[in-house]
């Protein structure tokens, strides 16, 4: 099984580990876990902390890729028919573009979505594997 992470559960799993649930932390840290981290979700750090939106403590968008290493992940790269299919994802009120594309991602890959993120949910009759 491959297990993505939203970008959230990147930054708690990097900065704020207890904010984890007992099962992603317990994947996260399981070498033998095969858990990446979308391209997406860097960018989506980097626009976010440029808008003020996200505030990283130590550490700045472009070290998150080495955080990422450091932590044991994969990084998933954004593959060109995901990202020229993604408008197949029916639309609901969830209007995030980057959780859309990570969702879109997963359920293309068939990889399971570490997240907290309730919303999300509605994916699911998508085909998306949901686990927090």
């Amino acid at each position: 099984m491959i297990y993505l992470l939203d970008t959230h559960t990147f930054l708690w799993a990097a900065i704020q580990p207890a904010h984890l649930s007992a099962k992603a932390g317990a994947i996260i840290s399981d070498r033998s876990q095969e858990v990446q981290v979308s391209v997406v979700s860097f960018w989506e750090i980097a626009i976010k902390h440029a808008l003020g939106k996200l505030e990283l403590h130590g550490v700045q968008p472009e070290q998150m890729p080495e955080v990422a290493e450091d932590l044991g992940l994969t990084i998933c790269a954004l593959e060109a028919a995901d990202a020229a299919s993604s408008h197949l994802l029916f639309k609901t009120a969830h209007k995030d573009p980057f959780d859309r594309m990570l969702a879109w991602q997963c359920i293309r890959q068939r990889m399971v979505l570490l997240s907290a993120d309730h919303d999300l949910k509605r994916y699911e009759t998508s085909g998306l594997h949901l686990l927090w």
